[in-house]
């Protein structure tokens, strides 16, 4: 996906690409055709959602080439989001599908997180829980609006400007851990096993250090270095401009960050072996990312988070590019302090007690759930024996010639029977009723005074 330098400004790594580096020694037409460009992942938590944005608004001829002309502070202040308006109507039905998917995905993320921590809701209120995403207008769930595009630019831009400091934040944890673990397996050896670990962990330090000097990334040394061992090119015949051409791979005329870091792997190569067992690769990495904000802070004069043809050649005539400080790697100072390292024990046990506090409280709840299994198992076997007892009594009574009995045991008379029965009652009693009447009393009796 090329993107202009627009995007690229407010979408850093999400709008550029892995560059590959360029194998010089075969024909030029051939190099071109090895280049391969994939998409960098930001990091961010709406990657897909932002790359898949900007595909479709690409495919715009209008919004396509009011981008093209834009600068920088018409995207941040949110004037091309007007543009929106005037996009064609399948790009709209596009970003309005777009958006419904990716409000569909925010709720799953809500629903599972609301499942982990066992909050029990009744109903869930989707539009007030989507207000803590900032990239998109959770009040409209159903179509892509300018307000839409406004957050995504504004919260991408806000996101990305923070990525490296989290980044080296990430890393110093990183290495905090793996002194906290190193320390911890110490503790569990005898003292000769462990001196002859602490022995053999400083000698893997050493070797580590053993390295060639490492350029400082941007210098002319660092450069030339590119030009002759990845470009395969005379590092007497040097020439700025044509290296930057030869290394804006995707002929954007800016130097992007993934291109800038492409720059920096011979220079990484000195250091760390994933072969070795003293090289760590995250560490390598950090590493990178130390260059290549060391270029950015001498080279990237507008702060763009670009390099410029005119930047870079502006930065061949400083004094630093001829005659740069050392380049002091990683291994050279500990990234954290000895109180940094102690806070951040404190924390993984603090972790770890409310780590075991659930396990007992998930141990609780399963010895309860067996118990209650338990009283269920013992109810259905009794419910199982009365009505096979009552089965059995059934057929019995049933042989016998008796007439069947209730549940208690009580006997039940058939309906007919009882009317029958009640007939054949109720017959004499009708028979007898004119004996048992009393006798009139005479009629005309004279009456004695």
């Amino acid at each position: 996906m090329n993107l202009k330098p627009g995007w690229l400004l407010l979408l850093s790594v999400a709008a550029g690409v892995w560059s590959v580096p360029i194998d010089r020694n075969v024909g030029n037409q051939e190099a071109k055709e090895e280049v391969q460009e994939e998409n960098g992942d930001t990091g961010l938590y709406y990657d897909r959602y932002l790359r898949e944005v900007i595909e479709v608004l690409e495919t715009d001829p209008h919004f396509r080439e009011k981008l093209q002309t834009a600068n920088t502070e018409d995207i941040k202040n949110g004037r091309l989001s007007k543009e929106l308006d005037l996009v064609g109507h399948h790009v709209r039905t596009r970003l309005d599908e777009l958006k419904r998917q990716e409000v569909s995905r925010l709720r799953m993320l809500l629903k599972a997180k609301l499942d982990s921590t066992n909050i029990q809701t009744l109903q869930m209120d989707h539009a007030s829980l989507l207000k803590q995403f900032e990239h998109l207008d959770p009040h409209n769930q159903n179509t892509f609006e300018a307000k839409d595009l406004e957050l995504l630019i504004s919260t991408a831009t806000k996101d990305l400007e923070n990525y490296d400091a989290e980044r080296h934040e990430e890393f110093k944890r990183y290495e905090m851990l793996k002194e906290h673990e190193r320390r911890e397996y110490l503790k569990g050896l005898d003292q000769e096993k462990r001196e002859r670990e602490e022995k053999r962990m400083q000698e893997l330090k050493e070797k580590h250090r053993q390295h060639p000097k490492v350029n400082a990334p941007g210098s002319v040394a660092q450069l030339r270095e590119v030009w002759e061992v990845t470009d395969g090119l005379d590092p007497q015949e040097f020439n700025p401009k044509t290296f930057f051409k030869l290394h804006d791979t995707n002929e954007d005329d800016v130097l992007d960050e993934q291109e800038l870091e492409a720059l920096f792997t011979k220079e990484l190569e000195k250091v760390y072996d994933p072969k070795n067992e003293e090289d760590d690769m995250m560490e390598m990495e950090e590493e990178r990312l130390r260059m290549r904000e060391h270029v950015m802070k001498n080279v990237d004069t507008n702060k763009d988070r670009l390099v410029s043809l005119e930047e870079f050649l502006k930065s061949t005539e400083k004094k630093e590019f001829n005659n740069p400080k050392e380049w002091e790697t990683l291994d050279t100072k500990p990234v954290y302090s000895e109180e940094e390292l102690q806070r951040f024990e404190a924390e993984l046990r603090d972790k770890e007690e409310e780590l075991k506090r659930k396990v007992e409280n998930l141990r609780q709840e399963q010895e309860l759930l067996k118990e209650r299994g338990k009283a269920l198992e013992a109810q259905r076997r009794e419910y199982q024996q009365a009505v096979l007892e009552m089965s059995q009594r059934k057929e019995q009574q049933a042989a016998d010639g008796q007439p069947p009995a209730g549940p208690n045991g009580e006997l039940k008379f058939q309906p007919e029977a009882q009317k029958v029965e009640a007939k054949e009652e109720k017959a004499p009693a009708e028979a007898e009723a004119p004996n048992n009447l009393p006798a009139e009393p005479p009629q005309n009796l004279p009456i004695h005074t």
